[in-house]
């Protein structure tokens, strides 16, 4: 009898406990610039599922394209830089690589003829029609992209 009477008086005391910590953390609502703030710079992750045995072969087209026109893209501040990301803890239907790039400001994502008129003169056409084919002929064959994402990163204060 006393055992379940303490079960009793235990069970309630931790529910108890535990409703006041969530009502606690549900009041405890963090404010934007004072207890956390966004950063002005965003990501733009782009994950890739790669055929089998074609590694190295999209990270050499890659280095012929997507790098080569980050470089110039970062060279004109365009965006502030770029990596590629190999995953490493493979699971069935997994991505292969993360191509990321960060850019300063969500201004600097859109559309800007400006933006677009410097970097075609410093990238060239030529370099354009080849990275196009290369996609096309190549990419196109051996990668599927599996997911496009825009984040920003979140400092807690």
């Amino acid at each position: 009898m006393f055992h379940s009477k303490f079960f009793r008086i235990s069970s309630f005391s931790l529910l108890t406990l535990i409703a006041i910590s969530f009502a606690s953390s549900a009041s405890a609502q963090l404010k934007v610039w004072e207890d956390y703030e966004p950063s002005d710079a965003y990501w733009s992750i782009t994950t890739v599922k790669l055929e089998p045995g074609t590694f190295n072969i999209y990270l050499e087209g890659l280095k012929a394209t997507w790098v080569a026109a980050n470089e110039v893209a970062k060279e004109l501040g365009h965006v502030e830089d770029y990596a590629i990301y190999a995953n490493q803890a493979v699971a069935r239907g997994a991505f292969d690589l993360m191509l990321v790039i960060k850019y300063p400001n969500s201004d600097s994502m859109g559309p800007n003829r400006e933006r677009y008129n410097e970097f075609m003169k410093a990238w060239g056409e030529e370099n354009m029609d080849n990275s196009n084919e290369t996609v096309l002929e190549l990419y196109n064959e051996i990668r599927e992209i599996q997911g496009e994402y825009m984040i920003r990163e979140i400092m807690i204060k």
